[in-house]
């Protein structure tokens, strides 16, 4: 599995299988509505302090950006979620 780096996928290993992850608009949307943030500035104050569930919420948001079903996410480790994340908004900003 490749990651479209036009299109700012990353591939990572989340419970230990690779899984496609990417920020897309819908993606954004999602978030926006999960965490009641009117518009971008909110939502990146809100994304400055996430609790577990809350990264469950934008994993399960990346994963479907990136044309994934997030199934249960329960198994993936802390430092594995975060990281997860942070390669899906670095792919972004390629």
């Amino acid at each position: 599995m490749g990651a479209n780096g036009a299109r700012g996928e990353a591939v990572v290993m989340l419970d230990g299988r690779p899984r496609r992850l990417c920020l897309t608009l819908g993606a954004l949307a999602e978030l926006e509505t999960a965490f009641a943030a009117d518009g971008w500035e909110a939502l990146a104050g809100r994304l400055k302090g996430l609790s577990a569930g809350d990264l469950t919420t934008v994993l399960a948001a990346l994963l479907r950006g990136g044309g994934e079903a997030p199934g249960d996410l329960s198994g993936v480790a802390l430092d594995e979620a975060a990281r997860a994340i942070a390669a899906a908004f670095t792919a972004a900003g390629s």
